[in-house]
């Protein structure tokens, strides 16, 4: 089993009377073949916590361990080579490109990295799961919130990690599209592999859970 691990990990913003802990001290595990949802209010340290995890910042202390690799330390190359190699992210801004069709966010991804995605008849299929096999011409501004949330999805999901990161993907779906993302994450956690993070308000999701964790100030617990 594959684990991402934070261990005693803290990261602060500003100095003097400006500086703001936004993790204080966190412990945090997440596993192959499981959901994870990390919870609590806006300004918690959630979206903080998932760029730490997703080598996007470096821990002020503490460690995060791919197993019993410590990525605390990367240089800023080997962190880009982690995080194409082992995560795929779904982030709040989607972070399409504006001037490429749907197909062609993917054709995009496949050039930076031409090796181990998806098959294409497993790609076809969450396509067609997403809802969003129909639009691969469109572009970014003829999409809906939740279209374009699930392109943003498939997108994370077309290169096959090892570990998916999501900061609210079901913020602008309705409840019937929530339960069939839920249900997609779960069924790739559990017979794809995967790890699956997930940054959430919904607490429509927390069904589909294996683990909760809430973070509140910096502190995070294990529900």
């Amino acid at each position: 089993m594959t684990s991402l691990k934070l261990i005693d990990v803290t990261k602060s913003f500003g100095i003097g009377e400006s500086k703001v802990t936004a993790l204080d001290h966190i412990n945090f595990e997440a596993n192959s073949k499981e959901l994870t949802l990390i919870v609590g209010p806006s300004g918690s340290g959630k979206s903080t916590l998932l760029t730490i995890l997703g080598g996007l910042q470096s821990p002020n202390s503490g460690q995060v361990l791919l197993d019993k690799t410590d990525l605390s330390h990367f240089s800023k190359k080997q962190a880009d080579k982690f995080r194409l190699n082992n995560i795929g992210f779904v982030l709040q801004s989607y972070n399409l490109v504006p001037y490429l069709t749907v197909k062609k966010q993917f054709d995009l991804v496949e050039k930076v990295k031409p090796e181990g995605n998806l098959s294409s008849d497993t790609f076809k299929k969450y396509l067609e799961y997403l809802g969003i096999s129909k639009l691969l011409s469109k572009y970014p501004d003829q999409l809906s919130g939740g279209q374009t949330q699930r392109v943003a999805i498939a997108r994370a999901l077309y290169t096959n990690p090892q570990f998916i990161l999501a900061d609210e993907p079901t913020s602008a779906l309705d409840s019937a599209r929530v339960e069939e993302v839920a249900k997609l994450f779960k069924s790739i956690a559990e017979n794809e592999n995967k790890a699956v993070v997930i940054v959430t308000h919904d607490l429509r999701m927390r069904e589909y859970a294996d683990k909760i964790y809430e973070i509140v100030d910096g502190k995070i617990s294990k529900k």
